[in-house]
């Protein structure tokens, strides 16, 4: 039968500091600003990876469960995970786990944002 297509899937974090938010990510992780709308929204993007930055009066509720449980906010994939790690490091990025290989073959570091967001950055086999 019919399926519906999908051509991309965004994600959106939110952050109390927009400002702050764009700079991290554009200062720190060298991506570029999408577009900007208004003072409360934003896109970023690196190559064709695109996610969203919403302006919200409070932080973000699931940060301290997604890294008490290990889990994530977002998972970038690179194709050069210790290049990656390395720019990380020389653009003061916290580094909350160091580059290692993981039990289903990629390699991975995991980092924290300016609002705490957990975040992997990983290489697939």
């Amino acid at each position: 039968g019919d399926v519906m297509t999908v051509t991309a899937a965004i994600a959106q974090l939110r952050t109390t500091d927009l400002d702050g938010s764009i700079r991290f990510w554009t200062d720190h992780m060298g991506l570029a600003v999408a577009f900007r709308f208004r003072d409360f929204y934003a896109g970023t993007a690196a190559g064709s990876a695109v996610f969203h930055l919403k302006l919200a009066d409070a932080p973000d509720p699931s940060v301290a469960e997604v890294r008490a449980a290990g889990h994530f906010q977002l998972y970038l994939m690179t194709d050069d995970a210790e290049r990656a790690a390395e720019i990380a490091r020389q653009r003061h990025v916290t580094i909350i786990r160091d580059l290692h290989e993981t039990p289903w073959s990629t390699r991975e570091f995991v980092i924290e944002d300016d609002q705490d967001h957990t975040l992997y950055v990983g290489q697939g086999a």
